[in-house]
């Protein structure tokens, strides 16, 4: 393994042991209880270290690698859809390319977020720019903003609403409740 590859190995191992010494005091004491110093010592790292993995203590919890992914996805539905209807049925393509969670690690992380007002509130936030790039896109096919906005505000929500039901109960699919919660907001059936 050369240098570089053995640097980006140890990389990834420092930000597990970070991530998993976090969720444990997260669930233990609570998230806004819980000091990013108190993080570190429990890692066995510096808190310039944490910081150099995780900008802010809420990013060790909302990292979000979907956002291009789905904005593709709605790009690649017909343009003759209604932005609604668009916009769900992108997300229902994007999410249908990921597989279910094999871990418990995203249902902690998601779990401890559904759990903090705080951490929805930045998760909110986390989707602007999901929101953002939705909205472009749609806007670039030739819906007016106002329509876009709606449209994918609208979708991002059920999509959270989905996300927190399932965090909260360890039997259920992920799929399953997106597929719920898009339903409720695509009325169109064909």
């Amino acid at each position: 393994m050369t240098t570089s590859g053995q640097a980006a190995g140890k990389r990834r191992r420092t930000s597990a042991r970070i991530l998993e010494c976090a969720l444990e005091l997260f669930e233990r004491n609570g998230f806004e209880s819980t000091t990013v110093a108190q993080i570190a010592a429990a890692a066995g790292v510096t808190e310039m270290t944490f910081f150099r993995h995780f900008p802010a203590k809420e990013q060790v919890l909302l990292d979000d690698p979907y956002d291009p992914l789905i904005a593709a996805a709605v790009a690649d539905q017909p343009r003759t859809l209604r932005p609604l209807v668009r916009t769900v049925r992108g997300i229902r393509q994007a999410w249908s390319r990921l597989s279910e969670p094999e871990s418990d690690l995203v249902r902690r992380r998601v779990r401890i977020v559904a759990e903090s007002p705080a951490l929805r509130a930045a998760a909110w936030r986390n989707n602007a720019e999901t929101e953002r790039l939705i909205v472009d896109q749609l806007v670039r096919d030739g819906t007016d903003r106002l329509r876009a906005h709606a449209a994918a505000g609208a979708a991002l929500a059920a999509l959270m609403a989905a996300l927190f039901e399932w965090a909260r109960h360890d039997d259920i699919l992920l799929a399953g409740c997106i597929d719920i919660a898009l339903d409720t907001v695509d009325s169109d059936d064909g």
